[in-house]
């Protein structure tokens, strides 16, 4: 690092290292970010540097177990596989802990060897894990990983299970990224103008934002779906893993009828806070609603790609309609990250929508769209080793600020 560089002060001087994991709801793979973070003075507005990352898609068999793990009463098939030997969904579950913990460690071992930098100068990994339930209402929400694993194998201490101790005093555990978003984009030079709301939108598999206006009282929840569905019915109908671009989407019509079908689920209308997740939107739903088209519509024709339009413009809208609903809609910027600010289509359907808006991805302050997620989960975890509390009761419905997650020494 240079001159300047070393002057700023850092909280983990001794280690002043931070790993940061995350593999969304999508599933497309595991991303591992390594940074380092610096206190915000008049000297110093850059508060993260990033010095390596590395992602990679997760291995066949382990995506699909983990698929089949989020869907409830998913793995049956796998149990009856007999070349598989799974006896229970415990089985299928505890083998994915350690597969995934293994997978996960291979990259951060990546990383360290990519930056140059040993396990000593790492003071932890944050690594969320991957969630296969969260049921907000029941107070529980379950990641799958095995943090003993990741720890032995790196060297380093693992933070995990961030969810469960704001659930634990009221909160919906979700989302947590809001927070980060607090501390990285309110401050200068990427302040909040008071006159001017700025949402942080993260298009992953659900879709979140966060409304930074200058209050303390920060607003951020689950909008609803995002590309979850949208690389589902790809992937079954073009066996891509995702739409590039957005351009098979593009190239369809938008069903208007079965929008407004799909607008009708109730997790559009419930009042914030609010998160949601594979339990609620999954191409069983989805299938549902399309019967449920038929039915009210024998003669209407579309094809896969009008459907792939329309979940396109089911995520802007959701995400639009939500924007408005708490900013007064007037104008505001907005900057977006997760993978579908790589969608071109979805981006100017979110433009069509919020016209008099601004519209960038976070590169234009200061983080790629691609690693947010990943860089929040080390600074999560950074939170967590300085025992500082990182949940917002405003966001999650908490009764009170905790000190979140889980630490593997």
């Amino acid at each position: 690092m240079d001159d300047m560089m070393t002057t700023k002060e850092n909280p983990l001087a001794d280690s002043p290292y931070v790993i940061g994991m995350m593999g969304g709801t999508s599933l497309d793979g595991l991303d591992a970010v390594l940074c380092q973070f610096y206190e915000i003075d008049e000297d110093n507005d850059e508060p993260v540097e990033i010095l390596a990352t590395v992602s990679e898609p997760f291995p066949a068999d382990l995506r699909a177990v983990l698929l089949a793990l989020t869907q409830p009463n998913g793995v049956a098939q796998l149990i009856a596989d007999e070349n598989l030997a799974f006896e229970s969904e415990l089985d299928v579950f505890g083998w994915a802990s350690v597969f995934y913990a293994e997978f996960a460690a291979n990259l951060v071992n990546q990383l360290l060897e990519k930056a140059q930098v040993t396990p000593d100068e790492v003071t932890a990994i944050g690594c969320h894990g991957q969630t296969v339930r969260h049921r907000p209402q029941w107070s529980f929400s379950l990641q799958l990983l095995d943090p003993n694993v990741l720890a032995e194998r790196t060297a380093i201490a693992v933070v995990s299970d961030f969810r469960r101790r704001d659930m634990a005093v009221g909160g919906q555990g979700a989302p947590l990224v809001p927070a980060f978003h607090q501390a990285m984009f309110a401050t200068p030079p990427y302040h909040a103008d008071k006159f001017m709301p700025k949402v942080i939108l993260n298009l992953g598999g659900i879709a979140n934002i966060t409304v930074l206006d200058g209050s303390d009282d920060v607003i951020g929840f689950d909008t609803g779906v995002a590309n979850l569905l949208i690389d589902a019915w790809c992937q079954r109908h073009t066996q891509q893993a995702y739409d590039y671009n957005g351009d098979w989407g593009k190239s369809g019509q938008v069903i208007e009828p079965l929008l407004n079908l799909l607008l009708t689920h109730p997790f559009f209308a419930k009042p914030f806070p609010k998160s949601t997740g594979r339990e609620e939107f999954n191409l069983a739903w989805l299938d549902a609603m399309l019967e449920q088209l038929g039915q009210q519509f024998p003669n209407l024709a579309y094809s896969p790609a009008d459907v792939q339009a329309t979940l396109v413009a089911l995520t802007a809208k959701s995400v639009s309609d939500a924007i408005v609903s708490v900013t007064a809609g007037a104008q505001g910027e907005l900057f977006v990250c997760g993978g579908g600010a790589l969608n071109a289509y979805l981006m100017s359907r979110l433009q069509d929508n919020l016209a008099t808006w601004s519209i960038q991805t976070t590169d234009k302050i200061g983080l790629s769209p691609l690693w947010v997620e990943a860089v929040a989960f080390a600074w999560l975890a950074q939170q967590t080793i300085l025992n500082v509390p990182s949940n917002l009761p405003s966001v999650t419905g908490a009764n009170k600020k905790v000190v979140l997650g889980q630490v593997c020494f």
